[in-house]
């Protein structure tokens, strides 16, 4: 049976690890030229690093990445509005959190499987004959009997097969850098968010000597020849150096955007993961925790079940609750953050919420289903 995954990454290099501990044969199909430092920091929570730990790939990403003791949100002038403690879940669960480069983590996921993954392979279209009838950008056509859609929030595959999928605009523009400097102590870590008045700036150290920072404004405070020092001028003088230290060419600018949550991932022999089926704002750090738990529950499945159509019923059914909670929560908390007005109100309420509030949340994500 041919197996496809569309897109390499996160999701589907994991699914890709999952496949090969159950001796299943696949193919990644993958448009980018080769994996290499494209994009920026991301966060692995405890529920991912369980499961890497399940495919033998933790110490490798503790390795590649840095772990985080703390989650904390605080004022522009980083006086702290809320401290989640994830040492605490650490123990608990026995996995850390890891910010790491998602490079790092992509090259990380791709070693084990490297002689499964196609590069330079850009999808065009795709059919339902018999089979799975794939048509690539260079002309090349290929038939497959079961198709993974692993290719991201403006998925191909949901949209020629499904026809399906939303997409929000969270009104947001956000830029993410990569800096190379000397990291003080006291952020080495802990991830830092700041909350302003339509503004947001958060930063984490992603490996020795390097920090990702990333910066959002409500869309209406844009415009093409915005200037960050400016606009971040009433913030923390740490955070203007972060800025003004960065080159150009780190520093890459996206819209904030999700996907309405869907009825149906799946169709005949097809299945969405991810960002494809659920993508979700950046707001509780969870978009590819969440693709690597989907593959995670797809393995899961596999170690009962052989039919492939009754796998995909299930997994829809055990994974809908989870990523609709993260997907609702995220646009809220990213609304709430990006407040105007009462934001003296809002850092208040936040400021006296009781601490187990944050670690009730935390541990029912971290927490696998099955």
């Amino acid at each position: 049976m041919k197996i496809s995954i569309i897109g390499g990454g996160i999701g589907g290099l994991t699914l890709g690890n999952v496949l090969k501990q159950h001796n299943i044969d696949f193919k990644i199909y993958e448009s980018a030229p080769e994996i290499k430092p494209v994009g920026a920091g991301i966060a692995m929570a405890g529920n991912a690093m369980q499961i890497f730990d399940k495919l033998g790939l933790k110490e490798k990403i503790e390795k590649a990445g840095i772990k985080m003791h703390a989650l904390i949100i605080t004022d522009e002038k980083l006086k702290t509005i809320s401290k989640t403690d994830v040492l605490k879940l650490e123990n608990k669960y026995k996995v850390c959190n890891i910010a790491i480069h998602r490079a790092e983590l992509q090259r990380v996921l791709s070693e084990n499987i490297s002689e499964n993954i196609i590069l330079n392979k850009r999808l065009s279209k795709i059919e339902k004959k018999e089979n799975y009838h794939l048509t690539f950008e260079d002309k090349t056509e290929i038939e497959s009997d079961i198709i993974f859609g692993a290719d991201g929030v403006k998925s191909l595959v949901r949209h020629q097969i499904l026809k399906s999928g939303q997409i929000r605009e969270a009104k947001q523009k956000c830029w993410r850098g990569i800096l190379t400097t000397e990291i003080p102590e006291k952020y080495s870590h802990n991830a830092y968010e700041m909350w302003g008045k339509g503004k947001r700036f958060g930063f984490v150290k992603i490996k020795e000597n390097t920090l990702y920072w990333y910066a959002l404004v409500n869309e209406k405070f844009y415009s093409e020849d915005i200037d960050l020092l400016e606009t971040f001028k009433e913030f923390h003088s740490d955070v203007l150096q972060m800025i003004s230290k960065t080159s150009k060419e780190n520093i890459i600018l996206t819209d904030i955007i999700d996907l309405k949550p869907m009825e149906k991932w799946t169709a005949e022999n097809l299945c969405l993961i991810g960002d494809a089926a659920h993508a979700t704002t950046p707001n509780m750090g969870q978009g590819g925790c969440q693709a690597v738990e989907d593959a995670y529950h797809i393995g899961k499945l596999l170690e009962t079940e052989k039919d492939w159509n009754k796998i995909f019923h299930q997994f829809e059914k055990i994974r809908r609750s989870k990523v609709n909670h993260i997907v609702k929560t995220s646009w809220t908390l990213g609304k709430v953050a990006q407040w105007e007005n009462f934001t003296g109100l809002r850092n208040f309420v936040f400021r006296n919420m009781p601490e187990n509030v944050n670690q009730k949340q935390m541990e029912k994500i971290l927490k696998l289903e099955i």
